[in-house]
This record gives C-alpha cells, sequence and structure tokens, in this order.
C-alpha cells in the first residue's frame, strides 16, 4: 500500500480516549456544549485560530501554512441521538436517552487527529478550515452554518466530508461521482372524521379506514408513478388515533419518509401525496390535512472533487473504490455541498469477524480500529488540495 504520509501511530491512544469520553458524554443537536468547548481548546492548544458559536454550537479552526490563498474544508459532525445506549460497554453514555448511535463521537476525534498531524507536519500551502458542525441528526446544523455565513466568511474551493461505514470492511474508502446520499423528506397526514360510538359506525366517517385505505394507496406511489429506473422509497412508519374498544376516533395520524435522489421525483412524490391524501378523504367523508416536509436535499458529489477524495484515498487506505450505488440514507452535508464544490467517503469499521453493528443501533459503538486511516485520509485530502 502506498503510503507518503509519516506515520500517526502516537496519536491514536490518547484520540481513542478521547473519543471514548466523548462517547460517555453525548450531546443532543444544538445542545453540544460540552463537545464544543473540548474541540476549540484542543484546537487553541495546537496554535490555530479558533471561532465558535457558528450555526449554534459548530466550531471553526484554521491552520494557515505559506503564502497561497487556497483553501480546503474539512468536516465533522458532533451531536449524538435521541437512543437508549444498549452497549454495556465501559465508556456508554451516562446520558439517559442520548448517546453517539452514529459514530460522530470518533468523526470528532479523526477530525481532531488531523488537525494535530497537519499542525507539526505543515506539509501544504494554503489554509485548512476545520469544520465541527452541530445538529446533523434532522436539524440541519450544516444548514445553520452555511446561513451564518461559514463559506463568506472562510472561502473554501473544496469541502469534504467523512463517514464511518459499518457495511464496508474496515480499510476500505468509499464514494462516486454524483448522488451519494439521498434527499429526506417527511410527512404527516391527519384524517378527521366525528367520531362516534363504535357500535354505530353509520354516524360518522371512520377515520381508521380511511388511513388503511391510505396507507395502501401511499405504497403504490413508488410503483406506479415513478420511472422504474428513478429510485426511491417511500415508507409509512406510524400510524396513532383512537383510545378505546368502543369508539371510532374523529381523527388518524400518520406519518412517513421519503428518499430520492432527483428533485423531478421528488415534486411527483410530494404532489401525489397530497392527491392521494385528498382522494380518499373524498371517498370516506373524511378530512385530509397534509404536512410534507422536504428537510434534507439529496447529497451529490462533486465529480471532479470525487475523482481527487479517490486519490487521496488510494494513498492511505487498503482499498478505495468508486461505490456501484448510492444509500437511501441522508445527510446534511449536502447543504455544504451546494454552497462550495467537495466531496463526501464513507470509511469502513466493519472488522475481520463481521462484527459491524449498525449505525443507530443501540449497540453500535465506532471501532476505534478506524482513528489512524480516518486521520490520515483528512490528511491526505488536505494536503492533495494544498499541495506545497
Amino acid at each position: 500500500m502506498p503510503d507518503a504520509l509519516p506515520p500517526v501511530d502516537d496519536l491514536v491512544a490518547p484520540l481513542a480516549a478521547l473519543r471514548r469520553d466523548l462517547h460517555a458524554h453525548p450531546e443532543l443537536g444544538y445542545a453540544e456544549h460540552r463537545t464544543a468547548r473540548l474541540v476549540a481548546d484542543a484546537l487553541r492548544g495546537l496554535g490555530l485560530e479558533v471561532h465558535t458559536g457558528i450555526g449554534g454550537t459548530g466550531v471553526v479552526g484554521l491552520l494557515k501554512a505559506g503564502g497561497s490563498d487556497r483553501a480546503v474544508a474539512l468536516r465533522a459532525d458532533m451531536d449524538a441521538l435521541p437512543i437508549q445506549e444498549e452497549s454495556g460497554l465501559p465508556h456508554a453514555s451516562r446520558t439517559p436517552g442520548v448517546f453517539h448511535g452514529c459514530g460522530h463521537d470518533g468523526h470528532v476525534a479523526m477530525l481532531l487527529g488531523a488537525a494535530r498531524q497537519l499542525a507539526r507536519t505543515r506539509r501544504f500551502d494554503g489554509t485548512v478550515v476545520f469544520v465541527f458542525q452541530p445538529a446533523e441528526e434532522g436539524l440541519g446544523g450544516a444548514r445553520a452554518m452555511v446561513r451564518d455565513g461559514l463559506f463568506e466568511r472562510f472561502p473554501c474551493q473544496r469541502v469534504f466530508a467523512l463517514h464511518n461505514w459499518p457495511d464496508l470492511p474496515l480499510g476500505h474508502v468509499a464514494t462516486r461521482p454524483g448522488p451519494i446520499m439521498a434527499a429526506a423528506d417527511k410527512f404527516h397526514v391527519t384524517l378527521e372524521g366525528r367520531g362516534a360510538h363504535a357500535a354505530m359506525p353509520h354516524r360518522t366517517p371512520d377515520a381508521i379506514l380511511a388511513a388503511a385505505a391510505l396507507v395502501s394507496q401511499l405504497n403504490t406511489i413508488v410503483s406506479r408513478r415513478i420511472p422504474p429506473l428513478s429510485p426511491a422509497v417511500l415508507s409509512v412508519t406510524r400510524i396513532e388515533g383512537g383510545h378505546a374498544h368502543n369508539v371510532l376516533p374523529a381523527a388518524v395520524r400518520l406519518l412517513g419518509t421519503v428518499r430520492s435522489f432527483d428533485e423531478g421525483v421528488r415534486d411527483t412524490i410530494e404532489a401525489a401525496v397530497r392527491q392521494v391524501a385528498d382522494g380518499v378523504a373524498l371517498a370516506s367523508g373524511t378530512r385530509a390535512m397534509v404536512e410534507y416536509d422536504r428537510y434534507y436535499p439529496a447529497t451529490v458529489n462533486d465529480p471532479d472533487a470525487a475523482a481527487e477524495a479517490l486519490a487521496a484515498a488510494r494513498l492511505v487506505a487498503d482499498t478505495a473504490l468508486v461505490a456501484p450505488e448510492p444509500a437511501f440514507t441522508s445527510e446534511d452535508f449536502a447543504f455544504m455541498l451546494q454552497a462550495c464544490r467537495g466531496a463526501y467517503l464513507w470509511m469502513g469499521q466493519a472488522s475481520a469477524d463481521g462484527g459491524g453493528v449498525p449505525l443507530h443501533h443501540p449497540r453500535y459503538d465506532f471501532n476505534d480500529a478506524a482513528l489512524p486511516l480516518g486521520i490520515r485520509l483528512h490528511v491526505a485530502l488536505a494536503e492533495q488540495a494544498l499541495r506545497a
């Protein structure tokens, strides 16, 4: 395996300890106060120029070398998930109902490790912008940082981010040009009748029966309205209504998600959800109210930046490959890619024994054996973008 980078072995043990401390003290989106303080203090300790409070609790560190005005941004997300951890690990979350089930603790540790390595080697010409982002998990922290002037205050030619990926073996890195993560929408439909005694169903439109019909109709949208070669997913994930066995409820509520990669497909699905809900309401005598939220766009890699990312990955990874297809999960790094050309990468963390608990699983834990590759990958991305 080619290796153009100085060793990072001495960084791994302290960063693993930091990562486990972050895991034990998780914080939800826009509440990453302790995490942001640790990050800011660590960056200041390296002599970086540090800016805090960007997009809420976001932190930015600037490392300069040489005289070039070029800049590259490297981003890590900091927030945890509202899930009860069930790992039983010594460093398990000490905060009930909150834990790092997506590996953002590892992302923070790897980017801090890259800052340490780049600060001591300085084999680049320009500015590395270290972006520690809040609130990736559904709250749009990347959008908040962009709106707060991230790329106006710290102009960059490229922005990169990586995410640990339990589906890939340890030592593997993958990315692709174009879409890599899906757009994420959510819908909330309320079907209203009047409510009545269950023994007298003729006295009210049956909201439960209407909801059952609506679920069936919604699940035909992708298969019957979207071209077969345009990937999309629609899932109804929650139904609630009623409180007693002998009462027909006055209202039933449905919640669901839509994932897609093309804005035209997205438009078609949203229009169809509204149309189907209205049609079921008309047929059942209920009233339909639809809330549809397009909360994350698709994550779309710039082709040139994706090629550059693969070239950097080949310097440090056992295997660097073009991902054959995008994932249907979503990522708010999409907002940064809309503001600055760049690429998003997956870094494998599955161990040789097949131990790769899925992201967002209550027994998930970041694999500390991936820390060296994560550090070296960030460093390679920065050095390649800012070749002296």
